[in-house]
């Protein structure tokens, strides 16, 4: 809500909640806020987007060095899993709209695709466009790729597994508790890619 005095909007401070300060999160920086003290509606973007991308940073590099300490005979790269997972959930996808939907140059999915599938993990089909055009291809994983992708996503939550028991019952809560926000970022940042 806002609310304008002399001209200018302004936003409206929630009001106070028994035993709860008031705090104006615009004021302070995000490691300052006590979340126990400001209520939802106080924390915006700026608050918790800077300490939320460095986390998700160090979450991916730190899932990324486990996964090939605890696999390392999977032997292909984080683009290559991305590349079969992409896959896996679009089957019979075209080479141009995999490059499309992982945000990579044509030549980057092709030089991957290729080495892909003189390793056996992907199939090419040629097909019918629709407008008679025999040169387009649909992609599908082998049982090859298949079997990779189901173990690297089984190691992820290995991994993920083995972390959580080292956690708190207060820890494992809160991300319990913060799974669907979490799915729902994670939707949002696809539409802005999209």
């Amino acid at each position: 809500m806002h609310s304008t005095e002399g001209g200018a909007s302004r936003e409206r401070v929630a009001p106070a909640q028994p035993g709860r300060a008031q705090i104006d999160p615009a004021q302070v920086g995000p490691a300052q806020i006590d979340p126990a003290q400001v209520g939802p509606a106080q924390i915006g973007p700026a608050q918790i987007g800077p300490d939320l991308a460095d986390i998700v940073s160090r979450l991916r590099r730190a899932m990324r060095r486990a996964a090939r300490a605890a696999d390392p005979a999977l032997g292909l790269s984080v683009a290559q899993l991305e590349l079969l997972s992409c896959i896996t959930e679009h089957p019979g996808i075209r080479p141009s709209q995999l490059a499309r939907l992982l945000r990579l140059a044509p030549s980057s999915v092709a030089t991957l695709l290729g080495g892909l599938q003189s390793a056996g993990y992907v199939t090419r089909t040629p097909g019918a466009d629709g407008a008679g055009d025999r040169r387009t291809v649909s992609l599908d994983l082998s049982q090859t790729g298949t079997d990779a992708v189901t173990r690297w996503h089984r190691v992820n939550e290995d991994i993920i597994q083995a972390a959580l028991t080292g956690l708190t019952h207060t820890d494992r809560a809160a991300l319990r508790d913060a799974a669907p926000a979490l799915r729902d970022l994670t939707a949002s940042i696809d539409a802005q890619a999209d």
